[in-house]
């Protein structure tokens, strides 16, 4: 990926600077607001520091006109980034994250005006206090939230429209009608059990839908002895492809959902100790299955959340074929009949 050169672009334009480390849900969840950024100041250039692990996310978006990697490899790293963003030199800079890391970043910056969340919203509180304007903001969702925050900053035209790359094809899939899960999540605590999804795929076969279980190469092995899934292991590149290409998508609170959230898929979302009202699927449709007992916490357990376990995998199908069915103009493009 060819990323822009600070030191050769020109200055007539002011510089926007937007942080938004990762994760890769969250990425996804602050596309709005950048792209509503970009569209009220078609004038200005706009750059975002992300995580280097995510550039394939941005890359191409036509609401970027700078990519800057973030890497936490050590001093050097630190040194590097820091000259950087002091050479950027921003008229404005707007923190997303909410964190105290992101927000030295931006305070590095030197921005002349630095907007972040305040203190009741920010993911870590202290973050704040380096912000020139602290913006409260309602939501309930990640996306209407980072919408207020910019939309504070000075940006009039908002879209909820997410930008997403095509992908590029890795691995095997199905030649004809597939469903798509991604099982693993950065908390064991939100995935439905893995055992289940082996279930799922035999009871599709017999709809006619392929089932592709889409896992990074070090899960491998914990799906390898599943006999109706199709195993695909790619980056996130191919991901991003393989979803694009799905007929729908099962997913729980991760980034692989948010993806094909913002695809607009049919499917099903998986929920469990996590409030779908704040990260579950935005205006997409994606139907939400979570036990109506439990309770919203984001601690992360050592193991399945005992709400996620309590999701049936003749409930899991019955969603998703409800899903699908409306989404008759798609299926008749795909090929397959219920």
């Amino acid at each position: 990926m060819k990323l822009a050169s600070i030191e050769t672009q020109p200055r007539n334009a002011e510089t926007m600077l937007v942080i938004r480390l990762g994760a890769m849900g969250d990425i996804l969840h602050a596309l709005p607001a950048v792209a509503s950024l970009k569209l009220s100041f078609p004038q200005n250039r706009l750059a975002w520091l992300a995580g280097r692990k995510w550039l394939a996310l941005l890359a191409g978006n036509p609401h970027i006109d700078e990519l800057i990697p973030f890497d936490r490899t050590g001093l050097s790293s630190f040194l590097e980034l820091r000259k950087t963003l002091r050479l950027l030199k921003p008229e404005m800079a707007v923190d997303l994250q909410g964190l105290v890391q992101s927000a030295v970043a931006g305070r590095m910056a030197g921005a002349t005006r630095f907007f972040g969340f305040d203190r009741a919203v920010a993911r870590e509180p202290l973050a704040a206090m380096l912000y020139s304007d602290r913006i409260s903001v309602s939501g309930p969702h990640r996306i209407e939230r980072n919408l207020q925050l910019v939309s504070a900053a000075g940006a009039s035209r908002l879209t909820q429209e997410t930008w997403i790359p095509e992908g590029v094809p890795e691995g095997a899939l199905p030649s004809g009608p597939y469903v798509l899960a991604s099982p693993f999540a950065g908390w064991n605590s939100k995935q439905w059990p893995v055992e289940l999804y082996d279930q799922l795929g035999e009871r599709l076969q017999k709809e006619g839908l392929e089932f592709v279980v889409n896992v990074p190469p070090e899960k491998e092995k914990e799906v390898k002895s599943f006999r109706h899934v199709n195993v695909h292991s790619s980056s996130l590149s191919g991901l991003i492809y393989a979803t694009r290409h799905a007929t729908a998508v099962i997913g729980v609170d991760s980034g692989p959902l948010h993806l094909a959230a913002a695809l607009k898929k049919p499917g099903v979302a998986l929920f469990g100790p996590t409030d779908p009202a704040q990260t579950g699927p935005f205006r997409s449709p994606m139907t939400v299955l979570r036990d109506g007992s439990v309770e919203t916490t984001y601690k992360r357990e050592i193991g399945v959340h005992a709400s996620m376990a309590r999701i049936s995998v003749e409930q899991v199908e019955e969603a998703l074929l409800r899903s699908v069915r409306a989404e008759a103009g798609q299926l008749k493009t795909l090929g397959w009949h219920s």
